[in-house]
């Protein structure tokens, strides 16, 4: 009985962690927001590396670009 218990808390770990990181919830500890770099220089260097960057906003302590990639895929990335 024991071990079903142990093994069930063990599978509900698991599955609400594969949860959160599936809705694309990131946090990022970039220090205050007056040391980054510039929304344009991180745009002009993903730019220089053949991305479309369609938009950047600030979120969860970090900077969320939504582009296309050198291949042309949809990204999702924080920097």
């Amino acid at each position: 009985m024991r071990h079903s218990v142990l093994t069930a808390i063990a599978a509900t770990a698991i599955l609400a962690s594969a949860s959160v990181s599936a809705t694309g919830l990131a946090t990022c500890d970039s220090g205050p927001q007056e040391g980054w770099q510039s929304q344009e220089k991180l745009t002009k260097q993903l730019t220089e590396k053949g991305w479309k960057v369609r938009r950047i906003k600030v979120d969860g302590g970090c900077y969320e670009v939504y582009a296309l990639n050198e291949k042309g895929e949809r990204v999702e990335a924080y920097f």
